[in-house]
């Protein structure tokens, strides 16, 4: 059957909002990975060609993370590299716990046996998959688990700030505190635990305190790839 031609502009303008926020997943990728460092300047060719696209998305997604204080657009100069610290990534982590930790509490009111079995499951699953190391998977999983629980919230406004700060960390970064955090299983099972009990004040605290100790392995993580060597340890 033929598709209707009023549905390929949609198309398009929807591609074309998808570009930009995968050159800004890229940059973000190659500033936080210690690829690109703090003062370095951003050529939009390479940019360009490593993505698949023109420049216009690459300009688009550059000023989209100039928002995020990444780079820094300097007039006739172009965009930079910021500078930033230990302490953007923790006050990313805090945002980040306050906004699932407010989702988890509200989903402990709302949440049904069915979603309950599929937390349970995830969670299954996932041990699997970190006994395989199989990364990518891990990620996945984890990703269907907080998304479980905030769609259980049923608060969308808010799982769309959520969204919002998560992005600006790659998705291998949550993957692997997946991975190698050892208490990221048992505070799983402890959360469904306080979600089964409709316990809102647990679930809360649950999950606001293991995002907030993310931070700190991510921050290592970070350290090991060479960023802030020329900073004071203190960050």
């Amino acid at each position: 059957m033929k598709s209707n031609g009023a549905d390929v502009p949609a198309r398009t303008r929807a591609r074309h909002q998808q570009l930009p926020e995968e050159v800004a997943a890229y940059v973000r990728e190659q500033i936080l990975s210690g690829n690109l460092r703090p003062g370095e300047f951003l050529r939009m060719e390479p940019i360009a060609e490593a993505v698949g696209v023109s420049i216009t998305p690459v300009r688009e997604g550059l000023l989209s993370l100039s928002t995020e204080g990444l780079i820094t657009l300097l007039p006739r100069r172009g965009f930079v590299v910021a500078a930033f610290t230990r302490q953007h990534i923790r006050d990313l982590f805090w945002a980040q716990s306050q906004l699932s930790g407010e989702l988890a509490a509200r989903a402990a009111e709302r949440i049904t046996p069915q979603e309950l079995d599929r937390l349970t499951d995830l969670v299954a699953e996932c041990e699997a998959a970190i006994q395989r190391g199989d990364v990518d998977e891990i990620g996945r999983l984890g990703h269907q688990f907080h998304r479980t629980i905030n769609l259980a919230a049923d608060s969308d406004g808010l799982a769309r700030l959520l969204a919002n700060i998560v992005k600006h960390l790659p998705n291998h970064f949550y993957a692997s505190i997946e991975a190698h955090v050892k208490t990221a299983a048992p505070q799983h099972e402890e959360l469904i635990e306080a979600l089964r009990k409709q316990d809102s004040r647990r679930a809360r605290n649950l999950t606001e305190a293991h995002i907030i100790e993310n931070a700190d392995y991510v921050i290592e993580m970070l350290e090991k790839r060479g960023l802030w060597t020329d900073e004071v340890a203190a960050g």
